[in-house]
């Protein structure tokens, strides 16, 4: 297995960003415009709102990503997490997460959230492990797809 780097945003990057979410958004549910904004605008509206992302790569190729979106002070939103279907099984996605709450921990935040949907059991179950926790879902969640949040209290 080829190692594996955790990168910062940098725009040449941005439609890897987009392709790989759009391609597992297709594969499980749709497309919805909360994630269109995101996606196509992401430098304007994760990165100058006072958020991150993040790339894996393996090689020179970009084999994964996620977002951390800024909610309010110290709480962030877990999001546009995606690995290119060739790197799936390789743990890339544990590692992307490890990083993820490493990084908010340094930043001193204090909690994570991400909105899931309970048919990504393989997901459900990683999130449980590394010690999310599910909470209420609000009625006006951000993803139509959402039917669990879960929290990170760092």
């Amino acid at each position: 297995m080829k190692e594996v780097t955790i990168i910062p945003f940098d725009p040449k990057y941005a439609k890897d960003f987009a392709d790989l979410n759009v391609a597992w958004l297709e594969k499980y549910f749709v497309v919805e415009p909360h994630d269109v904004e995101l996606l196509e605008k992401c430098e304007e509206t994760i990165i100058n709102n006072g958020g991150h992302i993040f790339f894996a790569k393996v090689g020179s190729e970009i084999s994964g990503t996620f977002s951390l979106i800024k909610n309010q002070k110290g709480i962030y939103e877990l999001g546009k997490m995606a690995v290119s279907p060739e790197f799936q099984g390789q743990k890339i996605g544990q590692q992307l997460l490890t990083f993820c709450i490493d990084f908010a921990k340094k930043q001193h935040w204090t909690k994570l959230i991400l909105y899931s949907n309970t048919k990504l059991e393989n997901a459900i179950y990683i999130y449980k492990k590394y010690g999310f926790t599910e909470i209420e879902l609000e009625k006006d969640s951000p993803y139509l797809r959402s039917n669990i949040k879960m929290e990170l209290i760092l």
